[in-house]
């Protein structure tokens, strides 16, 4: 199987994210191309932009980021409620032009501030029905002309998107990517994404969501090319096993002070990210090096849990996901622009056997 390894971009307005230093210009131009740059120097294939109200836009900064590399696939993830279909179709289409084919999309379903963009907020099921019908709308704005849609959430006629996505090879259009465990994402996923990515579990629960996920996409009739799977992870890599430790328990050391042993106030109740918290009740530490301690305090998303060791203890660990069937990984740590060099150097070396 191929691999694809991705970093991450933070694109946060407020400074010291996870552990990122703490400067005026963490968030300017020059600061976020210096992570590209290192990204196209260090063996990545690109970068996630993680998205919400109250941080730039991530298109936007998708261009200016693609306008300065050369090889650097930005990863865009977007909501539908934030975007229309087409608009967002046309959008892409045009930076996928411009940048030789390096787009990349993460569709994201969770909740976050609707109302500030002038959202609504529906149930679970009614939200990623909606998501269903954006998915299958973009696709069509990118393969076919003339498109004609009536759906119950989006509807167009007779819409042409221009430029044209070229197709490159296998790829027809951009790679949509897409979260979620609950049962509604995941009959989304199974028959509209080309890459699942899960959050970092165990490995035998992501054993079981592959299996669920691949019978869903029978069961509902995928149209598409079969499912891909993709592994978002914190990968806190040092030169030997005991200062990894060390040092990973030193943080989370920290991150208890600062939140005098309380648990985190702003937890996310989405499915997924409950999986995730729910794991410190099983223990600090499951498979070899599945740090689940950072969820306790403050610890969210792919902070939530860390794996955990030298640079080949981790590899090890990912390659046991890679046999489960995992083949895109989206790593991080921090600081960012040195976790770049030091995991392209020392990590991704190990992870092409």
């Amino acid at each position: 199987m191929s691999l694809e390894f991705l970093w991450y971009i933070p694109n946060q307005v407020t400074p010291g994210h996870r552990g990122e230093p703490v400067v005026a210009d963490h968030n300017s131009l020059d600061t976020l191309t210096a992570q590209a740059k290192a990204l196209e120097a260090n063996g990545w294939k690109g970068a996630l932009l993680g998205t919400g109200w109250g941080r730039p836009d991530t298109l936007t900064v998708a261009a200016a980021l693609a306008a300065r590399t050369e090889s650097f696939e930005p990863l865009i993830a977007i909501r539908p409620g934030y975007w229309r279909p087409a608009n967002f179709a046309s959008a892409a289409a045009t930076l996928d032009h411009l940048s030789g084919g390096r787009v990349r999309v993460n569709i994201v379903s969770g909740k976050d501030d609707l109302a500030a963009y002038g959202d609504s907020e529906g149930d679970q099921a009614d939200r990623y029905a909606r998501t269903k019908e954006f998915l299958q709308l973009v696709r069509k704005l990118w393969t076919e002309e003339n498109v004609t849609y009536r759906g119950e959430h989006f509807q167009v006629t007779d819409s042409t998107v221009v430029p044209r996505i070229v197709p490159r090879g296998a790829r027809r259009h951009p790679t949509l990517y897409f979260g979620g465990a609950s049962a509604a994402a995941e009959r989304v996923a199974a028959t509209e994404a080309d890459v699942q990515l899960f959050w970092g579990e165990p490995l035998e629960g992501v054993r079981e969501r592959i299996e669920r996920l691949r019978a869903l996409s029978d069961e509902l009739g995928r149209e598409h090319a079969p499912l891909e799977f993709g592994l978002r992870v914190t990968t806190f890599v040092r030169d030997t096993t005991e200062q990894a430790w060390a040092d990973a328990e030193a943080k989370v050391a920290e991150m208890a002070d600062k939140h005098q042993g309380t648990q985190n106030p702003h937890r996310r109740t989405a499915v997924g990210q409950q999986r995730l918290l729910d794991l410190a009740a099983r223990g600090d530490v499951l498979d070899d090096n599945l740090y689940t301690a950072p969820g306790r305090y403050g610890g969210g998303g792919a902070g939530t849990t860390w794996l955990v060791g030298s640079a080949e203890d981790v590899a090890k660990s990912l390659r046991k996901y890679r046999d489960l069937g995992i083949t895109h990984f989206v790593l991080s740590d921090t600081p960012y622009l040195r976790e770049i060099e030091r995991q392209g150097s020392q990590l991704l070396p190990l992870l092409g056997e």
